[in-house]
């Protein structure tokens, strides 16, 4: 059944399967060229009954290898091959409308549900961030201005970006970073654009190594974090901005969370939101990733985000697709990894190693080929809060001096 499927799927590529007899079976032709070793016959049924689900896991479990490149090649074949499909015909179709059924389910996060999610994968074991992160522990994706900027130029951009959409034009500004991580941001909003900022998060682990840079940078004052979930912040700020949190809120939510944010937006404020997002309309999240990285999890279609920020009664300002930085940003993250694979694997074990390096190749894939990208999302309560003309946003860009920046992007710099 598992070479009739892998005969009719591939068309662009190869992949060679070592059978658990150890009989070799080539499929496909052409480039790319990867060699998959399964090596019990349990691990076959499991693979063609619930691929989705049990690649992850067999590899994991060292019940699938890879004998000819990795795991990235593997996923890479599979992810181009996917991208042929038609998203809503045949059996892609019938797994679409399957998984959409239960979706609401495998999306439900209240309060105390959303914390234990976070837990899952943010209070992990800090050392672990900090080897395949970068300097400033920017966990979302990356702005690359230039192609020989380095991940920490990409990661400073990005925030300058984020912040000249905000329009940060007057010091003392009160600004809320929902979902803050480890605090970069936030600090440097603080720091660098004189705001007054409170950044919160769900995460126990991430609270503490905010407030330790807080603490470190003479910030504390003017840069506030706090353990406490979006539905519970009340107040009112000039501005709001929230970087990779969105995608853990959950569809069924999105009406509450628009809603907080017009109760806590100023009559002329502005938000600026950042979340990965999915070009193939309303879908599901993969049944592994749910699983084993981002329980309650979901990248959102444009339309679902779009129609509850309309019905919250709020003005869409700007709208920008960011496609391929994410994919940089997480070769990058696996460049590191890889680096530092042994003191991971002295963290953690070598399973964990295992599920990490699936995810992070699965993602990188997602945004490559399959329909994965960046929506930043500008938000006002009065469509005459911000200049008519987006040259703001570049003059910003162009002025605005961040820490840890070596020098102006070449494509930002004034002509």
């Amino acid at each position: 059944m598992l070479g009739y499927f892998m005969k009719r799927f591939l068309h662009i590529g190869t992949l060679t399967v070592i059978w658990p007899s150890g009989r070799p079976e080539i499929f496909g032709q052409g480039e790319p060229h990867a060699t998959i070793r399964l090596h019990d016959c349990r691990a076959v049924l499991a693979l063609a009954v619930n691929p989705d689900l049990k690649l992850g896991e067999l590899y994991m479990e060292g019940r699938v290898s890879v004998e000819n490149g990795d795991i990235r090649d593997v996923l890479a074949l599979g992810m181009m091959n996917i991208g042929m499909l038609p998203p809503r015909g045949g059996v892609r179709g019938l797994v679409h409308r399957l998984r959409m059924f239960s979706r609401r389910l495998s999306q439900f996060n209240p309060a105390r549900r959303a914390r234990v999610h976070v837990a899952h994968h943010y209070d992990l074991d800090a050392r672990l961030y900090d080897l395949f992160l970068g300097r400033d522990m920017q966990y979302s994706c990356a702005y690359f201005s230039a192609p020989d900027e380095t991940l920490e130029e990409a990661q400073v951009g990005k925030k300058r970006h984020i912040a000249a959409k905000l329009n940060l034009n007057r010091p003392g500004l009160r600004v809320l970073d929902i979902g803050c991580g480890w605090g970069g941001l936030a600090l440097n909003l603080a720091r660098d654009c004189g705001a007054d900022v409170l950044g919160v998060t769900l995460s126990h682990e991430q609270l503490v190594a905010a407030r330790r840079r807080a603490e470190r940078a003479a910030l504390a004052a003017r840069c506030r974090f706090e353990l406490v979930d979006y539905r519970a912040l009340g107040g009112r700020y000039d501005r709001i901005v929230s970087v990779g949190m969105f995608e853990h809120v959950g569809v069924p939510y999105y009406g509450s969370f628009f809603a907080k944010v017009r109760d806590l937006l100023a009559d002329e404020g502005v938000m600026l939101l950042h979340t990965i997002g999915r070009l193939e309309g309303p879908g599901s999240t993969n049944p592994w990733i749910a699983k084993y990285i981002f329980p309650g999890g979901y990248t959102p279609a444009l339309s679902e985000v779009t129609s509850a920020i309309e019905r919250a009664g709020l003005v869409i300002a700007d709208v920008e697709v960011l496609r391929l930085h994410y994919a940089q940003t997480l070769i990058e993250w696996q460049k590191r990894f890889r680096t530092n694979r042994d003191r991971i694997r002295d963290i953690y074990d070598e399973r964990f190693c295992r599920m990490w390096e699936f995810y992070l190749a699965s993602a990188e894939m997602s945004f490559r080929y399959n329909g994965q990208v960046v929506f930043q999302i500008q938000i006002v309560k009065n469509i005459h809060a911000l200049p008519v003309t987006r040259d703001y946003m570049l003059d910003a860009e162009r002025t605005m001096k961040f820490a840890g920046t070596r020098a102006m992007p070449r494509s930002l710099r004034a002509v």
